[in-house]
């Protein structure tokens, strides 16, 4: 197949995509065990491991650069506690956790990021490279591995998708790991040129069977949604699906409907995901595993906004922005104005029935409904005031 070559030393195959026809696995949906962080707000202090520790803060927030403005804490906003549900396990002194999920599969968060890793007979297979998470991956894998007896070296990575955030760590594992990702990845990393995400070695279009060392994954390709690219790791022994920025556990989506290049694919590819057997979903963010009973809250949530939006973008008048903005010839302060008045009318009773519910719910589920917004008007044409003249 063009794009698609046959990894010599993985046994890699095409398949029919799992998540399109098997059924979804009954039984009782269980978190692993581990200490809960607690659900005070998170302090970047030297030392401390109760929450996120200070190598991982450092990362994110790249210290104080001498000539930049600093921002006055007293003019901080305010938020509504994160609740207790949407925390992880608590991380070490070097700011990561490390957990088995089952069998030889393992994850790895700083809370902010997740990777996922296979312990196999012949080496690891990693999923992702989260550069805040960077050398503590190193460390995770070394520290796993030094414990089971199997080899210590990453043999395989599997980009989720090219973005940086995700995968901006890759060049720590040398020139000689095989990458592996969707066929549409290595032209968005060419153009990119980041050596900090080297091309992949491997590349499919639209199923990959990956087979290391007795552990095996399938990589499914279920059309655009978050990025052009972005694809299902899913291991069937594990009943672990990881798929990156689609859903959230705990948590609404990230800011502008995680910043989705195609919004209706990402509204839809909530169900795909929902389709897919699994138990465990490692989605790529924030500090705790997913279970399948978050999906329909998060599927929930967005549909009540977009339920919302539509209401408020009918009821809303807009004849005051035309009138305040109209006699300057401002056209994009009307749209502004208007749209921004909609997104945060609509917001309103949404952010209210979700507090408490999904972490954040107060910091970007307006941003999320601007962005649902625009996705009415320009994908699915409910353009309001700004249709068809008359």
């Amino acid at each position: 197949m063009p794009g698609w070559r046959s990894d010599p030393n993985a046994g890699g195959s095409e398949l029919v995509p799992v998540c399109a026809f098997l059924s979804i696995a009954k039984g009782t949906e269980m978190m692993n065990d581990y200490p809960r962080q607690p659900t005070g707000r998170r302090k970047f202090l030297k030392g401390a491991a109760t929450a996120l520790a200070v190598p991982a803060a450092a990362s994110v927030a790249g210290g104080a650069l001498a000539g930049t403005a600093r921002a006055d804490a007293s003019s901080l906003p305010d938020y509504v506690p994160v609740p207790a549900e949407a925390f992880g396990p608590a991380l070490n002194a070097n700011g990561y956790f490390v957990g088995n999920i089952a069998g030889n599969l393992y994850w790895i968060t700083d809370s902010f990021y997740q990777a996922m890793f296979l312990s196999t007979r012949r080496g690891v297979v990693l999923i992702d490279a989260p550069p805040t998470i960077g050398h503590n991956l190193l460390r995770a894998i070394d520290d796993t591995t030094q414990t089971n007896g199997r080899p210590g070296r990453v043999t395989h990575l599997v980009y989720s998708h090219s973005h940086a955030d995700h995968i901006g760590a890759a060049g720590l594992f040398g020139p000689d790991v095989v990458r592996i990702s969707h066929a549409a990845t290595a032209p968005l990393l060419a153009r990119d040129a980041d050596p900090n995400r080297p091309l992949p070695t491997v590349t499919f279009q639209d199923n990959y069977d990956l087979e290391v060392g007795g552990e095996h994954l399938r990589l499914e390709y279920h059309g655009p949604n978050h990025a052009p690219d972005n694809i299902f790791i899913y291991a069937p022994e594990y009943a672990t699906l990881m798929v990156v920025d689609i859903l959230y556990p705990g948590w609404v989506p990230f800011d502008y409907v995680a910043v989705s290049q195609d919004i209706p694919d990402w509204i839809t590819a909530q169900s795909i995901v929902m389709d897919c057997p699994w138990q465990t979903l490692v989605g790529g963010h924030l500090g705790r595993l997913g279970v399948r009973a978050d999906g329909p809250v998060q599927i929930q949530y967005i549909s009540d906004l977009v339920a919302s939006l539509r209401a408020t973008y009918t009821s809303l008048d807009p004849t005051p922005y035309f009138a305040n903005y109209g006699p300057q010839g401002n056209a994009w302060a009307i749209f502004k104005t208007f749209l921004l008045a909609v997104a945060e009318a609509a917001a309103a009773p949404v952010t209210a029935k979700y507090t408490g519910v999904l972490a954040a719910a107060d910091v970007y589920t307006a941003d999320n409904a601007w962005t649902l917004l625009e996705s009415l008007r320009i994908d699915n044409g409910f353009l309001g005031p700004f249709g068809i003249h008359s």
